[in-house]
């Protein structure tokens, strides 16, 4: 099965070509290009809604030709076009759905419509079998941050969510208080290497409460505050402030999700989407895992971040698991995961 992939949810533009055989539910990627709009939208400090649709709009019909000829295949050699559907922004989903759509009546493929988020929590299986069932995934993507249990393909329970800002948003945010550009996680990352995160004592919102959920508009407000107080700031502090930011959201996001696979009797942990690039979080989860039962799954750093071959990965086990969808569907910028 050659399935052809496209993903437009936010603000790269991906298009992956990816062989599999449903019997097996794994594959290889075949040719896969990502077209990343950060430079454009970096001088108005976040995603600017319509740019991205724009860019979309130039960049991706380019981008299918390309993978095609790379991989040496035409449109009468593909079996399916998966798309992402939702969630996302509006006009971004609409530029991806509609091309798909398009192709799909011209050349007879079927299209299939993937959760944005289920791509990214089934990511880590493009580079390695996926953990038995069930396990819990921490994802962390945009403005997403949540727990959930998956009990089999397309069968998902949030169990923990954001209650306000995500972790991704803490990050930019932040970083926009200590004067950095955007993206923020790169550049706190960058800086935080350098830094001492013992210097500033932060919060770790909801760290000791009873639940699942997380919180992260107090760690920004208390980052401001602690961004006034320390006045001119010279590279040196913010290098510590920096360490400080992503040390207090990493230990929330592991120490919740420590608790989510106890709770849930799921010693086995996912961490996927853009926020899993993180090397810091990456490498205080390989110490979880060496120091406890709890064995940790993530995607490689190219597939952390959006892509289309999460997006085939996703079609194909929906197909191996013999899930179907509406044949009315259409964009959904606010899709609920928990189906």
């Amino acid at each position: 099965m050659l399935i052809l992939a496209i993903e437009t949810s936010c603000d790269e533009t991906a298009a992956a070509l990816f062989r599999s055989e449903p019997s097996s539910g794994s594959g290889e990627i075949v040719a896969e290009k990502i077209a990343s709009q950060i430079e454009t939208h970096a001088p108005f400090g976040g995603v600017v809604p319509e740019i991205a649709s724009r860019e979309h709009l130039a960049a991706l019909p380019a981008m299918v030709d390309a993978v095609l000829d790379e991989a040496d295949f035409r449109w009468d050699d593909l079996d399916a076009i998966a798309v992402t559907a939702g969630p996302g922004l509006m006009g971004a989903l609409l530029v991806g759905v509609s091309f798909a759509k398009a192709a799909g009546i011209a050349y007879g493929i079927p299209v299939i419509p993937i959760h944005h988020m289920e791509g990214h929590l089934l990511a880590p299986g493009l580079s390695g079998a996926l953990p038995e069932f069930p396990f819990i995934t921490l994802l962390v993507s945009g403005g997403h941050t949540m727990l959930v249990r998956v009990n089999g393909i397309g069968c998902y329970e949030v169990v923990g969510q954001t209650l306000d800002d995500a972790a991704g948003e803490c990050f930019d945010k932040s970083a926009r208080l200590l004067g950095l550009p955007y993206p923020g996680g790169p550049e706190i990352s960058r800086m935080a290497m350098d830094g001492d995160p013992r210097r500033f004592k932060l919060p770790r919102p909801l760290l000791n409460r009873d639940n699942l959920n997380f919180s992260f508009s107090g760690l920004k407000t208390a980052v401001m505050y602690a961004v006034r107080e320390a006045g001119e700031m010279d590279k040196q502090t913010r290098c510590d402030m920096a360490a400080g930011i992503e040390g207090a959201i990493a230990e929330v996001l592991i120490r919740k999700s420590i608790k989510a696979c106890e709770m849930h009797h799921a010693p086995r942990l996912v961490i996927a989407g853009g926020v899993a690039a993180n090397l810091c979080l990456r490498e205080m989860l390989m110490d979880l895992a060496l120091q406890s039962e709890i064995r940790v799954y993530m995607p490689e750093l190219k597939h952390c971040t959006d892509n289309a071959a999460m997006i085939a990965y996703a079609a194909l086990q929906r197909i191996q698991a013999g899930l179907s969808y509406p044949d009315d569907w259409d964009v959904n910028p606010r899709w609920s995961l928990a189906v």
